[in-house]
């Protein structure tokens, strides 16, 4: 394999996972709107990274044995979860008192983990009938989620600070959206 193969692959990965982690960005973006700590964002972001690297580990290994008719099925159950997520930040926003149901820890991290990873399970279908390099490709595709993540719940920190008690209740409606937009994709 030549030199030029090699990074036409890289670029082709790069962004890929560019366009993966932009959903992380996006819900990142939506749940920095909830009161985080630097270390809570840190962890939140090493956790994004980590399923961005399982999820199509799992996606590759399938998708040498089976079809790509999941990947359809992993793009609405991620959408399904985002919009459960985002009403639930949308309802808690609007009872002032009441604790948040879902929050980006324990099991909630979980799930907020799951949702934005599960396209990367998709591509990782695709990408195992191809035959693409299992261990660059989910390095980079965990490396940049984990960045992007990161870069979302920082921004959405800030501006959290500026909406005060309604930002929750954007961040709901962003996951809400982005949730939407995975179910009917236009």
């Amino acid at each position: 394999m030549n030199i030029s193969t090699i990074v036409g692959e890289l670029i082709t990965l790069l962004i890929m996972a560019l366009a993966l982690g932009m959903d992380a960005f996006s819900v990142g973006l939506g749940m920095g709107l909830i009161r985080l700590r630097l270390r809570q964002i840190l962890y939140i972001g090493v956790i994004i990274g980590f399923f961005h690297i399982w999820m199509p580990l799992v996606g590759m290994i399938i998708g040498k044995v089976l079809s790509d008719k999941l990947g359809t099925i992993a793009s609405y159950a991620g959408g399904v979860l985002l919009i459960v997520l985002g009403i639930q930040m949308v309802i808690s926003s609007l009872r002032h008192k009441e604790e948040s149901f879902i929050k980006p820890v324990g099991f909630g991290l979980i799930i907020f983990a799951l949702s934005v990873s599960l396209d990367s399970f998709s591509v990782g279908l695709s990408l195992g009938i191809f035959g693409a390099r299992t261990a660059l490709t989910i390095a980079i595709f965990g490396f940049v989620s984990m960045i992007l993540t990161w870069l979302g719940l920082i921004m959405g920190r800030r501006v959290q600070g500026w909406l005060g008690n309604y930002s929750e209740a954007l961040g709901g409606s962003i996951l809400l959206a982005f949730g939407i937009k995975l179910l009917l994709p236009l």
